[in-house]
């Protein structure tokens, strides 16, 4: 035998451990975890992730022949733990089979229970048991799930029902009932009839009857649902690699639906929500795994306390929640115990909040996954911190459990709490997952696809969600569902995504020919607006107002923690007051780039801008810039005060002057009469600065080295604003920074014009104030002759929008023409204007920093390109040893915890 390609496990015993997830996969390294610390697990074996890239190399057949021997022997191994034989009539062995990735993967992959089964089986097993209902239970299910994943039994079009479900309805509706579980047995004979046939009519082939060859079949669909669409999807979204695979996990059946004293249920050690540290899930009786789940019934809460507060939510009185929906821990004391110990047991064992799911047969407890729950950013940052205060983990491990982009949800939008109170409540559900929602209904992924690729704002409203519709989730703002509970698809999907998500409000009644929805009397279309609250349940008609939001002492913990690590400072990319003083609450210690043609996009200030640029010769620019200096020094005097005590490097201007021109026809007659020339000239001059790529123009260092006045009126309003602020008693550190610098003498004339203004200005106010000069470096040609730019510049500030651009030769603006193309042949990994390319770009960076400060050692080098924000990108940064980096005000946290990160990381 080549290599080991199966690890089996059972009755305590295990080949693997919970370090091997590489190999096992997730699930596969902690049931045999599971079973070395003496969790009840059902016995089985998991084949490797490693035979899962050997199955998209070799094929099908080969695969299976080599798996044959070590398989067979395995199945061996779990008859004799279970005292009973696969594919035997009188006493047979059922499996699930079920996928498991490295990454937790909820939701995406294919799982079939009760394997084994036939109709002779069945018999066998009726007798066995003594329970008809249950047998035909689990051969029903079997078929129902064997033909959707094996043998491809989907919908024929998206409005149609899954053709299985459809069976159900007819048969439920002929008998008068509402529930699964009310159908009787006689019933579930006729369902797996019916479902053969329908197998038969749309495959053309009959439903397998060996016990090895469904065996094969399922093992072989898990392999195949690694590379399904909604797979690809979601590794995609969550930056998982193809090649990894996915592990297969086959265990003996333990069954929920032998009867009231069996059940099935979802549990999580604490609320993977909000984060408080309170055991929660829920169960069903008389079920098995899927229904839980698939929110095909509403389940029931595990503990009283959630017990009670669903009621609450659901507007049900305590003595009919008492009655009709006891929580386990009234119904079924006994197991809720040993439950309660088991979940316990697997926290400390683990050191984070779990993720479990269960059965309990006939009054025994058996646990068949756990794993690290999917949980929201707020619920991220307080179990991290609550662990933290808990003794669990220390400093080091809070801060690397924060995954730095989920801090985006915290920052996020809130209802604004007076919009609330007008906002008429439509309906209520579970709060599955936190957040505010608001836009226009759809019903099915594409639409919302193709709504939110026209710039529209969905809210995808499903009467449950399968993992069909993860496209449509993807892009939405929230999402609403008619069925399921806390543990559903859907909540557990958006949870995992930071979306809002409310499930099981049971009011609506959705119909997806018509595309509508109807809830107490309201109709609403396809198209119309609802709003979501995440966080209590509630769905509102119409659109309700949001506002910012407000940060939890946890989080300013967290981010406290962080700086005690960091090594790297974190400004902000700041034009305005505003969005200084939202970065600096934010805890930004400085502004890394400021941008001065922002400034200029309004009102009066874009007329005298216009007049500048269309302006015949110096003079008439010089009478426009008179105009725009009071502007400009007041904006910089609001954004030094707003950084009072913090550097803010102030980018000279740098537009392509085509986007400031008026190009319409009204806009032109505007600036002629304003300018007092005629309409012809004005024509001529904007026709004589379009360009024919104009990034690569007269912009940057080129506009301030050919209208030198530009930079002279400039300085005048940094420093100016400065000085006034020094009178006001309020400390400023301004950097001026010369853009697209390719040539030191480029950016020495610059640097003599602004030195010279600076002085005149400081003689005639009779004051001075420390200032420095720096410059950008975005061209490749920079970076290489960095050594020799250092020897007049005091600082660096890597502007890798445009370094990208001109390393790669790739226009920002017009990569998305084959951008996706790119992406989907593994040309490029990630997109490289959102990820630093470390390869290339990366490299340019590193040896500027290099050879600048061999020239100057105390140079300060920072990055100010989007890269600044995203948390590979600013590791690297880290690594290359640069001072700091600057993003936007809203990715400033994450930059700042990815920073801690690089630190604890080295």
């Amino acid at each position: 035998m080549d290599k080991k390609r199966v690890y089996t496990f059972g009755n305590g015993l295990a080949e693997g451990k919970a370090g091997m997830r590489n190999l096992l996969g997730g699930k596969g390294a902690n049931l045999a975890e599971m079973n070395l610390i003496g969790v009840p697990v059902p016995p089985g074996f998991t084949i490797t992730t490693d035979v899962c890239t050997e199955y998209y190399e070799m094929g099908q057949e080969k695969v299976v022949s080599l798996l044959k021997e070590e398989v067979e022997k395995a199945i061996a191994n779990i008859e004799n733990l279970m005292r009973s034989k696969f594919g035997d009539v009188e006493n047979p062995l059922l499996v699930s089979v079920r996928s498991g990735a490295r990454a937790s993967m909820p939701g995406m992959m294919d799982t079939i229970l009760n394997l084994g089964l036939n109709d002779e089986v069945v018999e066998g097993l009726t007798r066995k048991t003594g329970n008809a209902r249950f047998a035909w239970d689990s051969y029903r299910r079997f078929v129902q799930m064997y033909g959707d994943v094996v043998l491809g039994m989907k919908p024929v079009n998206k409005e149609d029902q899954d053709p299985f479900e459809a069976i159900i309805e007819e048969v439920k509706h002929a008998k008068g009932v509402k529930l699964d579980n009310e159908l009787e047995v006689e019933d579930l004979k006729e369902l797996v009839k019916k479902f053969k046939a329908a197998v038969k009519a749309q495959t053309g082939k009959d439903f397998p009857t060996c016990a090895y060859e469904q065996l094969w079949g399922a093992i072989c669909a898990v392999f195949n649902s690694w590379m399904n669409e909604r797979a690809i999807l979601y590794r995609k979204m969550e930056g998982i690699p193809d090649e990894w695979g996915t592990a297969v996990s086959v265990q003996a059946m333990v069954f929920g639906n032998m009867g009231d004293t069996s059940a099935t249920g979802v549990c999580f050690s604490r609320d993977a929500a909000t984060g408080e540290d309170l055991f929660n899930g829920e169960y069903l009786i008389n079920a098995q795994g899927e229904d839980v789940v698939a929110g095909i019934r509403t389940p029931q809460q595990i503990t009283k306390i959630g017990s009670q507060r669903w009621a609450q939510l659901a507007g049900v009185s305590e003595e009919e929640r008492a009655s009709k929906y006891p929580s386990m821990e009234e119904a079924m004391p006994e197991i809720y115990k040993q439950l309660d110990e088991l979940q316990t047991k697997l926290e400390n064992h683990y050191k984070d909040m779990q993720d479990m799911e269960f059965t309990v047969q006939e009054g025994k407890l058996w646990f068949l996954q756990t794993r690290n729950g999917k949980r929201t950013g707020a619920a991220m940052v307080k179990i991290a911190m609550d662990l933290f205060r808990q003794g669990m983990i220390d400093e080091k491990t809070a801060l690397m459990r924060v995954e730095p982009n989920k801090l985006d949800e915290l920052l996020h939008p809130v209802f604004d709490k007076s919009a609330l109170k007008q906002a008429k409540v439509l309906t209520r559900g579970l709060p599955a997952s936190p957040g505010a929602a608001t836009g226009q209904i759809v019903f099915f992924a594409d639409d919302a696809a193709e709504w939110h690729a026209a710039g529209k704002r969905v809210v995808m409203v499903r009467i449950e969600t399968s993992p069909e519709d993860l496209a449509g989730m993807a892009v939405a703002e929230g999402i609403l569902t008619a069925r399921g509970g806390m543990t559903s698809h859907a909540a557990v999907v958006a949870r995992g995504m930071g979306k809002c998500c409310v499930s099981g409000a049971g009011a609506l009644n959705i119909d997806y020919k018509a595309r509508t929805v109807e809830v107490d009397g309201v109709l609403l279309k396809e198209g119309d607006f609802i709003s979501l609250n995440g966080s209590t349940g509630e769905v509102y008609q119409g659109k309700v107002e949001t506002k910012a939001a407000e940060l939890s002492g946890d989080f300013a913990d967290l981010m406290k923690l962080a700086d005690k690590y960091t090594r790297l400072q974190v400004r902000t990319n700041a034009d305005t007051p505003h969005d200084a003083e939202v970065a600096r609450n934010f805890g930004a210690v400085g502004i890394g780039l400021c941008r001065t043609e922002h400034m200029f996009f309004e009102g009066e200030k874009i007329k005298a801008m216009r007049e500048m640029i269309l302006a015949e010769n110096a003079e008439g620019r010089r009478k426009a810039l008179a105009k725009i200096l009071p502007y400009q020094q007041a904006d910089f005097k609001g954004i030094f005060k707003a950084m009072a005590g913090c550097p803010v490097t102030v980018r000279l201007l740098d537009p392509p002057l085509h986007e400031f021109v008026p190009h319409d026809l009204k806009g032109q007659q505007e600036m002629a009469d304003t300018m007092g020339v005629s309409l012809q000239y004005i024509q001529q001059r904007v026709e004589s600065l379009c360009e024919h790529n104009p990034m690569l123009g007269h912009r940057g260092c080129r506009l301030g080295n050919t209208y030198p006045e530009i930079t002279q009126m400039q300085t005048r309003a940094i420093l100016g604003a400065a000085l006034e602020l020094k009178k006001e008693g309020i400390e400023t550190h301004p950097e001026i920074m010369v853009p697209l610098t390719g040539i030191l003498y480029e950016f020495q004339q610059q640097e003599s014009v602004i030195r010279a203004e600076a002085d005149k200005l400081f003689e005639e106010v009779g004051d001075r104030i420390d200032f420095k000069v720096g410059t950008m470096i975005e061209i490749p040609r920079a970076a290489l002759t960095a050594d020799r730019i250092a020897s007049s510049a005091e600082f660096f500030s890597f502007g890798t929008n445009d370094l990208t651009q001109m390393t790669f030769g790739y226009s920002r603006d017009d990569i998305a023409s084959f951008l996706p193309v790119y992406l989907e042949k593994k040309i490029l990994k990630v997109d490289p204007f959102q990820v630093l390319d470390q390869n290339g770009v990366g490299q340019l960076v590193r040896m500027a920093t290099e050879k600048g400060r061999a020239i100057r050692p105390d140079l300060k080098c920072g990055i100010c390109g989007e890269h600044g924000g995203e948390p590979s990108s600013v590791k690297f940064c880290h690594k290359v040893g640069l001072n700091y980096v600057s993003c936007s005000p809203f990715r400033v946290p994450i930059a700042r915890l990815a920073a801690a990160q690089a630190a604890i990381e080295e």
